[in-house]
């Protein structure tokens, strides 16, 4: 949903309609203060992994694999080997 959509609009759409978010990952990225895609892309997947993170340690990477490919508008399990290595890599690096 988010590749598709015009910046003014993200600003209004709720994490909610992100593809692969479900209500127990919108209800920890609201905690953490994401509540809208704008305020997901703002600081990415990754850093919005770690908001999350801080808050529910036990959260596993999974949350990192929907919220970039959501973000990209695709399913997580659609995401390349490779891009979850580089994500894993990034969260570890933070």
């Amino acid at each position: 949903m988010g590749c598709c959509l015009q910046e003014s609009e993200k600003v209004t759409i709720p994490i909610e309609s992100l593809l692969n978010i479900g209500p127990k990952s919108s209800q920890w990225l609201r905690v953490a203060g994401i509540s809208t895609i704008a305020e997901l892309e703002q600081p990415g997947a990754v850093a919005a992994f770690h908001l999350v993170k801080e808050r529910q340690p036990k959260v596993s990477l999974n949350l990192l694999w929907a919220l970039e490919a959501g973000l990209k508008g695709q399913d997580w399990r659609e995401l390349a080997e490779l891009t979850k290595q580089r994500l894993r890599k990034q969260a570890d690096d933070i």
